[in-house]
């Protein structure tokens, strides 16, 4: 009988699935971009993770992120970790910690690849500096109104954060969906070939872009 990555095993072979499971993530976020990013790519056979967020399911997060309405309340950590225990068995490492100058060494530390899916830019700077300082990949996934960048550390700027409030700004779920499948897609071939492609993504045109970098 075909296992739980039966197609995606056909698609990229059985050593490209093997590969995807041996290596370690840690995201930083649970939130639209990262809630998804870690049902697709658990989904498709990436085994081990940590995940980082502080927040809790509110109500307007049910329509762009990965939880339902019966998890309002929930800290997303939790209601993220059952919700791939019972999708493909995976256990997760959650973390229930702010990213901040105190804590960010030793919420990153360890050879994992680092995938930034933060809503805010002090915390994406710290992830910067430190997956910098101990040598690990870092792939930073962002969104803003019609836009989506999917871009490695090397050619990485911090934006600076929208004004008001980080959580009431227009945001079309497809965007969400478009750009997790662009970042998987991009940490994907960086695991099995080592190539490190950069995307942007816009939704009104509705194209898929090389990013140009800085």
């Amino acid at each position: 009988m075909p296992g739980m990555f039966h197609h995606e095993q056909i698609y990229r072979g059985p050593d490209a699935l093997a590969k995807l499971a041996a290596v370690p993530l840690t995201l930083c976020g649970a939130g639209a971009l990262g809630s998804h990013l870690a049902d697709n790519l658990a989904r498709q056979g990436f085994r081990q993770w940590k995940v980082i967020d502080r927040d809790r399911v509110e109500e307007h997060n049910v329509g762009t992120q990965l939880y339902g309405e019966a998890e309002v309340g929930a800290w997303k950590i939790e209601a993220l970790r059952n919700r791939l225990f019972r999708a493909v068995g995976v256990e997760i490492e959650a973390t229930s910690k702010a990213i901040d100058e105190r804590t960010v060494r030793g919420l990153l530390k360890g050879p994992r690849i680092i995938l930034d899916a933060l809503d805010n830019s002090a915390a994406r700077r710290l992830v910067q500096e430190q997956s910098r300082a101990q040598g690990s990949p870092c792939l930073h996934v962002g969104l803003f109104a019609d836009y989506a960048e999917v871009v490695w550390d090397e050619q990485y700027r911090v934006p600076g954060d929208p004004d008001g409030d980080v959580c009431d700004y227009p945001l079309a779920r497809n965007l969400v969906l478009l750009a997790v499948a662009v970042a998987s897609e991009a940490l994907i071939r960086f695991v099995l070939d080592g190539g490190k492609r950069n995307w942007s993504v816009t939704l009104r045109d509705f194209a898929i872009q090389p990013f140009e970098g800085i």
